[in-house]
């Protein structure tokens, strides 16, 4: 099936994380747009319409659950699957965040590939 008409935003201030989850999203048939900081991803936000975004939780100008709000509000709201090696998935906070709709789903750092198509997946259907 291919789903190239659905965008998936990728924000990562590292390169080969953007990489890694480009080549997975992209195998998967999405359309992906990668930007390393919040403030470009914001910009996008207006300009294009996002299926989901892939945040990574730690940002250089915001949190990426601050960020997430902010797709939350934009309109049409974008899901979130939140990136992280600083959080876990069974981590109160995270839990927190998923109950609060400010995220759909969390991949722990290093990702295995599958937990990511998942992840997609199920944010997507």
């Amino acid at each position: 099936m291919t789903r190239k008409h659905e965008m998936i935003l990728i924000v990562d201030d590292e390169p080969d994380m953007c990489w890694a989850l480009e080549r997975i999203l992209r195998g998967m048939g999405f359309a992906t747009e990668t930007v390393g900081d919040a403030q470009k991803a914001l910009g996008l936000v207006k300009r294009t319409r996002f299926r989901l975004a892939f945040l990574d939780a730690k940002l250089p100008d915001m949190e990426g659950i601050d960020l997430a709000i902010c797709l939350q509000k934009a309109i049409p709201p974008v899901p979130v699957v939140l990136v992280s090696a600083y959080f876990y998935e069974d981590d109160a906070q995270v839990q927190q965040w998923i109950r609060d709709g400010f995220i759909c789903h969390f991949v722990s750092k290093p990702f295995v590939i599958n937990r990511v198509r998942e992840a997609a997946a199920m944010a997507i259907n």
